[in-house]
């Protein structure tokens, strides 16, 4: 029976001080760039989990591979205590650890403070020497021996791939469950729900609140999630994954390439989303990144949830004020749903969820070209497009894909058909379809424009 999510995968830590190359080495492992990989101490601070096919001689093994920040971090936002308290997490639920070193830092007073952490574990840990480039750093490998870790070192270049696979095979002897075969013995989640707004929206708030656990660090120092990451929770028998993302910053504001990674990232996270959360603090105003984030939204036609949160500290603001705050200042965004929300005190957020599903259900629902058909007829008896006297006609129409709906529309003359009437096209679909709350597209063709589409 395939195992219910990532999380039942045998665990793998990987360890060390800052900026020996542990983001490197859980990219080498997943085959991907899941984290930011930059030469700047502190740049991991929550924990990151993916699944990483280890490939060896006996055939690939599955293992979940979880990266962490730098220990005895000196954070500049002092976050220090709350990267150790993830560390910590990582390496209670581990069932084998990966320690790095620098090869070419030698050892350093950090590494035997952590040496110091580490025996002792009633878990396998495995000293693995990075940065071992070329035959002159290989000599120095032998040095770490003296901090006390007689498994290993493991000399490798998670940069180059070199080393990597006796490693992989003292791993996985650590683990014989590990599962088999050429694809992660995963379910595939019910639902990706991406969360993105503002710094200090309270993301990550509420992705610990979804997950009922501490997987994401919160503070009240604005930037404190840097990545993007991927949390896998359940509740009863669906899988579902959350996606904290980094708040957005204006382009001018970026103080480094890290910024500059993070505001990619937290794109992207929309564009593989199925539904997103776009989440305001309601203590403050709407500002121009906000309207920025619900413009990528709706460019992008995913179902959007509009998070109120924060909602337990407003005191002089009813929802339906909101919602005509929300109307006034988002209009694109008109047709999706709002919820009201504490993610610090838990208030909202089953409920959110619970909306999420409903908006994922209807981007998946499919119409029969009948009642589609009958629809636009409808539409285009109660407003025809503006024609200066040309006889306009929408010829036929078919639903083609879902995710979003997605309706192509055959029309004897497509520059007839101007935004605001697909707009209005759109509403009406919304309205007497099953897509009352989420995104709509229409294409439309004619016997000119080929592929080419339209829309709003």
């Amino acid at each position: 029976m395939k195992p219910a999510a990532t999380t039942r995968l045998p665990r793998v830590a990987i360890v060390g001080r800052p900026n020996v190359g542990k983001s490197t080495l859980a990219n080498r492992m997943c085959g991907s760039r899941v984290s930011i990989v930059e030469p700047t101490a502190g740049v991991t601070r929550d924990r990151v989990a993916v699944p990483a096919r280890l490939d060896v001689d006996s055939g690939a093994r599955w293992v979940e591979v979880i990266d962490t920040g730098g220990i005895g971090i000196v954070d500049r936002d002092d976050l220090g205590p709350q990267v150790e308290a993830q560390i910590r997490a990582a390496m209670d639920t581990a069932r084998v650890i990966l320690w790095l070193v620098d090869v070419r830092d030698g050892i350093t007073h950090l590494d035997l403070e952590v040496a110091k952490r580490l025996r002792g574990l009633p878990i396998p840990v495995l000293l693995v020497a990075n940065k071992a480039e070329g035959q002159r750093t290989m000599w120095d490998v032998g040095e770490f021996h003296r901090l006390g870790i007689h498994d290993g070192p493991y000399a490798i270049s998670a940069q180059n791939g070199e080393g990597l696979d006796p490693l992989y095979e003292r791993i996985l002897e650590l683990v014989p469950d590990a599962p088999e075969g050429p694809d992660a013995p995963v379910e595939e989640p019910v639902m990706k729900l991406a969360v993105v707004g503002q710094r200090n929206a309270g993301k990550s708030t509420l992705i610990n609140a979804l997950a009922r656990e501490e997987r994401m660090i919160v503070s009240e120092v604005p930037g404190t999630t840097r990545d993007s990451v991927d949390v896998v929770f359940e509740r009863g028998d669906k899988t579902f994954v959350a996606i904290d993302t980094a708040g957005i910053r204006k382009k001018k504001s970026h103080e480094d390439a890290i910024d500059f990674y993070s505001d990619a990232r937290s794109h992207k996270a929309i564009r593989r989303a199925d539904v997103v959360i776009l989440l305001f603090d309601v203590t403050k105003k709407l500002s121009g990144i906000d309207k920025q984030l619900a413009r990528y939204v709706v460019d992008h036609h995913k179902p959007v949830i509009l998070g109120a949160n924060k909602w337990d500290l407003v005191k002089d603001l009813t929802p339906e004020d909101f919602r005509a705050y929300i109307d006034d200042n988002l209009p694109a965004l008109e047709f999706a749903p709002i919820s009201f929300l504490s993610a610090k005190e838990g208030k909202g957020v089953d409920a959110t969820l619970q909306l999420a599903q409903e908006l994922f259900t209807q981007s998946k629902t499919r119409v029969s070209t009948g009642e589609l058909n009958r629809v636009l007829t409808k539409a285009l008896e109660s407003r025809s497009p503006s024609s200066a006297g040309h006889a306009v006609r929408v010829r036929y129409a078919t639903q083609a894909e879902t995710s979003p709906p997605t309706f192509v529309l055959f029309v004897n003359d497509k520059k007839h058909f101007n935004k605001d009437y697909i707009r209005y096209l759109q509403n009406r679909l919304r309205e007497d379809l099953p897509f009352k709350e989420i995104p709509v597209r229409i294409v439309l063709r004619d016997k000119d424009s080929g592929e080419e589409e339209q829309r709003s």
